[in-house]
């Protein structure tokens, strides 16, 4: 019986590591849900849910890496798969568009990578670049998505500067 509740109570963190945790994981959720609020609007596959899952998992993996004790080679590991592994999910995103020769979802596709760039910052503790990633990426995807489509739409072309 001491060994079942030992194994039940391993890994439950102290009241300062639930904090340090809670943060991370509720951080990483705000911020995948401004980026994937933006792709929601627009009405793009990968949406609201999606990012937020995109950036928990990745702080995630790197937490649990970073907490178990792992040498940050191990931990630069888990980050070398993320940053691989995560490409499987934005290749679901990508179309081609066999009778249009064309092919849509490279943008949805990055954002799910970037997410998850943003997860590892958070997970390790970076919020501050976390935030300012986030802050950058949703100026590429809003401000300059809106500008793309605006000149296209028009047939103008950007000014040359």
């Amino acid at each position: 019986m001491d060994a079942l509740l030992t194994e039940l109570n391993a890994g439950f963190p102290d009241a300062d590591q639930m904090a340090r945790l809670l943060i991370r994981l509720s951080m990483a959720m705000v911020l995948g849900a401004i980026i994937g609020f933006q792709r929601e609007q627009y009405g793009k596959p990968a949406g609201l849910r999606t990012h937020i899952l995109v950036t928990m998992g990745s702080a995630l993996f790197v937490i649990a890496a970073a907490e178990s004790g792992m040498s940050s080679e191990g931990v630069s590991r888990v980050i070398q798969g993320l940053a691989a592994g995560i490409g499987f999910i934005g290749a679901g995103a990508i179309l081609k568009l066999s009778q249009h020769r064309e092919i849509q979802g490279l943008t949805t596709a990055a954002s799910i990578w970037a997410t998850a760039a943003v997860g590892v910052a958070v997970g390790l503790g970076l919020l501050g670049l976390a935030v300012l990633s986030v802050v950058l990426i949703w100026f590429v995807l809003a401000v300059l998505g809106y500008l793309e489509v605006r000149f296209k739409l028009s047939g103008e072309a950007p000014p040359d500067r």
